[in-house]
């Protein structure tokens, strides 16, 4: 599909009031209400305006355009305006579906462990049939993890972030003589994908679902001891994987078929892996034996998680800062589950002005966490060219570059360690026009 047949937003298409609710390594994302339809929305921001729409954003439109269906996050149109209180350059996005609980990984977090079994074989199923539909039209998402898989009002699954995916032209192997971009989260990737030659396929998204069921069975990430990628890809290289010992040691029904499951998707030959057309077929009769249970599991939950606020639909599409206190246990669908939390008051938020000296402090301290976080980098850099902060080589040097962090970096390298403190604070205040979110959660 052309780009100019999306539907086209302007500011007079939404209300004023926008929310960050989300900042990550492809862009920030707003919360505001679509006018003429009344329905919250979701805006990904963070692609540099060039008169026309960015190739990033060209590219996550039109995957989210071409994958609809009922497991997929619903593609709305192409934003282009200036978002009211988020500085003065025009900016471009992708509208999408408001996701009112947030993403897999906060569900888990608030409940401070997995959810009922009845509800976690079905998001099991229901990420399933998503990627199944995904790799029926060759399309490799490149970056399954439960942060990309958002949950509505029901605790149903969809699938979200196309910001990786591509088109794949065959099951194992590329046909494409072109080095690809591999991109995606360490913990989820195959070991194959560590290779230099490596070209992103299907068995790719098949290696990261094992995890991603790892995890939801679990409710929590994998290899929390290891912190560094180079120990992750050394582990994951020589078939390191997380334990499935306590799981196996349960009595749920279905469940040991699901560890068996995981154990075939994760193995570390590609073509042992097995597609998704058989793997919905497992995760269906292990759903169907459990099915009973959902309404219960989903009910008891969402008493537990409590009524939405602005703040915890802030906290659900990122990371989640809420302090937890223990709760309640649960039904018989969960014997065996941690116990479970229920969400305080989030973490409050320093909101004293800053010297010029404190802010850049803040930027040397933080600038790790910076350069793999920040998202509207060629923003930022704009407001900071317009200032006179960076000259024009370096300028151009910073905006020709392709990712985000390496940008961050020169940013640092070319302007923000010679310039000194002044620029170092400029640099802040840019960060705290376009990324809001960002700064909240350092500064916690």
């Amino acid at each position: 599909m052309a780009l100019l047949s999306y539907k086209q937003f302007c500011n007079e298409d939404l209300e004023e009031k926008w929310e960050c609710i989300g900042s990550g390594g492809f862009g920030n994302v707003y919360k505001t209400k679509w006018k003429t339809s009344g329905l919250d929305v979701a805006i990904k921001l963070g692609y540099h305006c060039t008169g026309s729409i960015a190739p990033s954003a060209s590219r996550e439109a039109k995957f989210m355009d071409l994958a609809s269906c009922n497991y997929v996050l619903k593609f709305h149109g192409i934003y282009k305006g200036c978002p009211p209180g988020i500085g003065t350059a025009i900016q471009e996005g992708i509208l999408m579906e408001f996701m009112e609980r947030g993403t897999v990984e906060t569900l888990q977090k608030d409940l401070s462990g997995p959810p009922p079994w009845s509800l976690a074989f079905r998001l099991a199923h229901q990420i399933a049939l998503g990627m199944n539909f995904l790799h029926s039209l060759k399309i490799v998402h490149q970056d399954l993890k439960p942060s990309n898989i958002l949950l509505d009002d029901g605790l149903n699954a969809k699938l979200a972030d196309f910001g990786l995916s591509r088109v794949s032209t065959s099951g194992l192997k590329s046909n494409t003589a072109k080095q690809e971009l591999v991109g995606g989260t360490e913990k989820y990737m195959p070991p194959e994908a560590f290779e230099t030659s490596y070209k992103p396929v299907r068995t790719f998204d098949i290696y990261s679902y094992g995890i991603l069921l790892w995890s939801i069975l679990n409710g929590e990430e994998p290899f929390p001891d290891i912190h560094t990628c180079a120990l992750l890809e050394i582990g994951i290289r020589r078939g390191d994987r997380p334990p499935v010992e306590e799981l196996e040691r349960k009595d749920v029904k279905g469940l040991q078929t699901l560890v068996e499951l995981m154990k075939k998707c994760w193995d570390g030959e590609a073509s042992m892996r097995p597609l998704f057309s058989d793997i919905i077929t497992c995760t269906d009769q292990v759903f169907s034996d459990h099915e009973e249970g959902v309404p219960n599991a989903v009910r008891e939950v969402l008493e537990l998680l409590g009524p939405k606020t602005s703040s915890q639909d802030s906290q659900s599409w990122a990371s989640s800062f809420a302090l937890v206190a223990p709760g309640p246990s649960m039904s018989d669908d969960v014997v065996d589950h941690p116990i479970y939390a229920k969400k305080q008051t989030p973490v409050s938020v320093n909101t004293k002005v800053l010297t010029k000296e404190e802010k850049a402090k803040f930027v040397d301290s933080k600038m790790p966490a910076i350069v793999q976080n920040a998202a509207a980098v060629d923003a930022i850099v704009d407001e900071l060219k317009s200032k006179g902060m960076i000259h024009n080589e370096a300028y151009s040097r910073i905006i020709n570059r392709r990712d985000n962090p390496p940008k961050v970096r020169m940013i640092y390298d070319l302007s923000l360690r010679p310039g000194g403190i002044e620029v170092k604070a400029a640099f802040y205040n840019a960060l705290e026009n376009h990324e809001p979110f960002l700064i909240k959660m350092l500064d916690v």
